[in-house]
């Protein structure tokens, strides 16, 4: 009981601080006004990056690449270096993977009791991408821009091209399921569900922006710009990249395990 109340009393203590540093505080003064910010966020006309002095592109896809390199060469170091050391008696590292790796099996394995062997892998490698994408906006790195100014890179997924990429992926992933179960009569039925890939798009891209919208709002009215925006910017990234792992993946298995349930006479 006293440990609860002593708890109780810093966080009430915290609040109370930051209250009185937001009432303290003046005005952050931005430069840019929160539309543009949100404007930016979208359409990325202004703030481009050279890739290799190539062509222009938006923040999103530098991200993307950064975090399938990431993704690729902590693969190949498990692969390696991790998985012929397993023993029957499982470490820490050992016991992550095991338990990771069966929950998106076991999540294939129900939908999709037929067919489950590719499934299981694909919606271990989307929700692995979606989660680190999604996390990866948190390490704050940055790039320069075409104009010479410095722009913190965004998670890969927020960019709505990403989005419908993954979306589209996923579409074609359940319909393969369907051809491969029920030849043409499963084209039928993946065909039945035209809007699903652009529901799966737009559900993942207005989830992952939220949150850079959510934060710029915070930053934009409120004077104590230089805490509580940290704090809710954690605060939804983890709420994402948990909620949207779970949701696509979930979706995706669902779906699959729908049109190649093999089809009675």
């Amino acid at each position: 009981m006293k440990q609860h109340k002593k708890g109780l009393a810093l966080w009430l203590t915290a609040i109370l601080l930051l209250l009185a540093g937001a009432l303290l505080t003046g005005s952050p003064g931005r430069a840019e006004g929160v539309q543009e910010a949100m404007r930016d966020a979208v359409l990325h006309n202004v703030n481009q990056i050279s890739l290799f002095g190539w062509k222009t592109v938006n923040p999103g896809m530098i991200s993307a690449f950064t975090v399938t390199a990431v993704l690729l060469l902590a693969a190949a170091c498990l692969r390696i270096f991790a998985i012929p050391r397993f023993r029957m008696v499982p470490g820490k590292l050992q016991l992550l993977l095991e338990e990771t790796v069966g929950l998106f099996d076991h999540m294939a394995r129900t939908n999709s009791p037929h067919r489950f062997g590719f499934l299981g892998a694909y919606i271990f490698s989307a929700g692995a991408y979606i989660f680190v994408g999604t996390l990866f906006e948190l390490l704050g790195l940055q790039a320069v821009t075409t104009h010479g100014t410095p722009v913190t890179l965004p998670a890969p997924l927020s960019d709505v091209n990403a989005a419908i990429a993954l979306g589209t992926l996923s579409y074609l992933v359940i319909l393969s399921g369907g051809v491969t179960a029920n030849g043409a009569r499963g084209v039928g039925k993946t065909l039945k569900e035209f809007s699903l890939p652009i529901s799966m798009s737009f559900r993942l891209f207005g989830a992952l922006l939220s949150g850079l919208l959510v934060t710029e709002l915070v930053y934009y009215f409120v004077h104590l710009s230089f805490v509580l925006p940290v704090v809710v910017g954690v605060m939804f990234t983890m709420l994402h990249a948990l909620i949207q792992t779970y949701v696509l993946t979930m979706l995706t298995a669902l779906y699959y395990g729908e049109v190649s349930e093999p089809s009675h006479g």
